[in-house]
């Protein structure tokens, strides 16, 4: 996979980019409880556009992707479509979201970004065991804390 190269008229390309985004505030409520329809969402515009998802996860409060996206679409104007109709659809279907949260913005502004070169395995790899390192440092850290003021 890391060698696949698409193709269009005159243009062959390999353009795979690695994508963070967050939702606004970073509200944990929403993703534990609309992840599936936002997964969906995400498949389906990526879809519509022609960007193929290589790997992705949603973790509680941002959302990583691995994405090759054709060189006749920009990544700020992919991004801009991706968060927004998908802001769009959430809103349209949980239709209490708009009035718990207001305004109709459900990702925060901007999103980072950074090409793959053949090193995509190793993306691949982070993207899979983030979820696992993150419960294992949980795990790791049981310690109870004590109020200091309680004595």
């Amino acid at each position: 996979m890391a060698n696949k190269s698409y193709s269009l008229a005159h243009t062959k390309w390999m353009c795979k980019y690695h994508i963070v985004f967050t939702p606004k505030y970073r509200r944990k409520a929403i993703y534990a409880q609309y992840r599936k329809d936002l997964q969906e969402y995400i498949k389906t515009l990526c879809k519509y556009k022609g960007v193929e998802i290589i790997e992705g996860h949603m973790m509680i409060d941002h959302v990583h992707l691995l994405v090759t996206i054709p060189p006749r679409i920009s990544v700020s104007s992919f991004m801009g479509y991706l968060k927004g109709k998908s802001a769009l659809m959430m809103f349209d279907k949980h239709a209490n979201l708009k009035y718990k949260y207001g305004n109709r913005h459900f990702w925060s502004e901007g999103y980072y970004v950074s090409t793959v070169g053949l090193n995509e395995e190793t993306i691949k790899k982070y993207i899979r065991e983030q979820d696992k390192k993150d419960i294992t440092m949980d795990k790791l850290s049981v310690k109870e804390y004590e109020d200091p003021f309680k004595k």
